[in-house]
């Protein structure tokens, strides 16, 4: 079934990458190791660079800070500095748990172009929680746009169904292009050195440099060459917001989702509490059932194939957990890149059907009713995602080992799940076993 697994040590941390055809319900194949420190995410090295960072003595918050960072770098199609997301903070030491929601929003006039909310939202989430120094955490994500990097599988499935878009932008055509006009092949090394410049930027002057600084005016001089209508007092004014999550009850668990303020948690929400009632013992119908019946009440009758969109979580031995999904509203977002900036604008969410990603971002946490740790992960992507975290917890509750993937019920959308399962004290990183991610597990430093 998988077309490859493969298990490393690289550095201290141990690895493990999945990969197989088709989308599935369930999470990956077994676990890569037990450790509290543990991280996953689609992209390999931007999950390296989240392990490195736990391994530098930095916390959960610190990991995602740098996975995403590094996102925006190795995996741009779904995760650019131009897009927004959703993270959920679980802090089992202190008893609180938190929502950041910095969704990309529409500019407010005409244009394709959204405000961008990625920056602002990890960089507020790294004051109230994080152990490091943002300039720790930018690092990684620095170096690989300034030194390069090689293109990963992960990167090189998306880049391929994407080439149409990427031809289109000269900024994302010099760097993923080769001179036949084919999308450069998996290994081949790539680097930005606009995007790394304004990374650096970011790194030295903080997150307002890409909404009130150089970086932002760069921004809004394209757009409005562009005929797009994003303006420096939008911009400048863009503010993450924190609110407390959803929470459910879900058999013996209790359920950290996003909460309806943003429109993200509507469908979530639906298929949980509908999953939370149903009789049935077959785990398999149960949720595929409960996905039908949230997309019948959600109205969605077709989806683009890839949503532009990407999960990845992070867990400490300290009790923090961190579930965060990013979207660009479509792959590589509008398609146009600010210039002088490395940055890619995520498309308008009112602008054509990919701006339903955010429909289906799913980060979740599970907990025990004692307020132990069971699950930090995220589906994005599509329903499948979504369904992938509820056929997890449902098995989780039942007390089976998550470690397999389940199979398919007639949902063949585009789909991306990672987690991190915690069982019997111990937190194993699950890939989503449908993609290319990686998982690693980090001894305390």
């Amino acid at each position: 079934m998988f077309r490859s697994r493969f298990i490393a040590s690289v550095a201290g941390l141990s690895i493990l990458s999945g990969c197989s055809t088709g989308p599935s319900f369930g999470l990956g194949p077994e676990p890569i190791a037990k450790s509290g420190a543990v991280v996953v995410g689609d992209e390999p090295y931007a999950v390296k660079a989240g392990a490195a960072v736990l391994a530098q003595g930095g916390n959960a918050v610190d990991a995602a800070t740098a996975i995403y960072f590094a996102l925006a770098v190795t995996y741009p199609v779904a995760a650019g500095l131009g897009g927004g997301g959703i993270c959920l903070v679980y802090d089992a030491a202190n008893q609180r748990n938190e929502e950041f929601d910095f969704l990309a929003r529409d500019a407010g006039g005409a244009g394709s172009y959204a405000i961008p909310g990625n920056v602002r939202g990890f960089a507020a989430m790294h004051t109230a929680y994080g152990a490091l120094s943002w300039q720790k955490v930018i690092s990684p994500a620095e170096g690989y746009a300034a030194a390069g990097f090689p293109i990963s599988h992960a990167l090189a499935t998306r880049l391929g169904a994407a080439q149409d878009v990427i031809r289109l932008d000269a900024g994302l055509a010099a760097e993923f292009m080769d001179e036949s006009g084919h999308t450069k092949a998996e290994g081949s090394t790539v680097f930005s050195r606009e995007l790394a410049e304004t990374l650096a930027a970011i790194r030295v002057k903080g997150a307002d440099e890409a909404y009130s600084g150089a970086v932002g005016a760069k921004i809004v001089a394209y757009s409005q060459a562009q005929n797009g209508s994003i303006t420096q007092a939008a911009l400048a004014g863009y503010l993450a917001s924190r609110n407390p999550p959803r929470a459910i009850t879900f058999g013996k668990q209790y359920l950290l989702l996003p909460g309806p303020q943003t429109g993200a948690g509507i469908f979530s929400g639906d298929l949980f509490e509908q999953l939370a009632h149903a009789q049935t013992k077959n785990t398999e119908a149960a949720v595929a059932d409960a996905t039908k019946e949230a997309l019948n009440g959600f109205r969605v009758t077709d989806l683009p194939t890839d949503l532009g969109a990407t999960g990845f979580a992070a867990t400490d031995p300290n009790g923090l957990a961190v579930a965060c999904a990013v979207t660009m509203n479509g792959p590589f977002g509008s398609g146009h890149t600010a210039q002088g900036t490395g940055v890619t604008l995520a498309r308008a969410p009112s602008s054509g059907p990919a701006g339903l990603s955010v429909a289906f971002l799913t980060p979740v946490i599970a907990t025990a009713t004692d307020g132990q740790l069971l699950m930090a992960g995220a589906g994005a992507g599509g329903p499948v995602g979504t369904a992938s975290m509820a056929d997890a917890l449902v098995r989780l509750g039942k007390g089976e080992i998550v470690t397999r993937r389940g199979s398919t019920k007639g949902i063949t959308l585009y789909d991306t799940v990672n987690a991190i399962v915690c069982q019997s004290g111990n937190c194993t990183a699950l890939p989503d076993a449908g993609a290319s991610g990686l998982g690693a597990a980090v001894p305390s430093p």
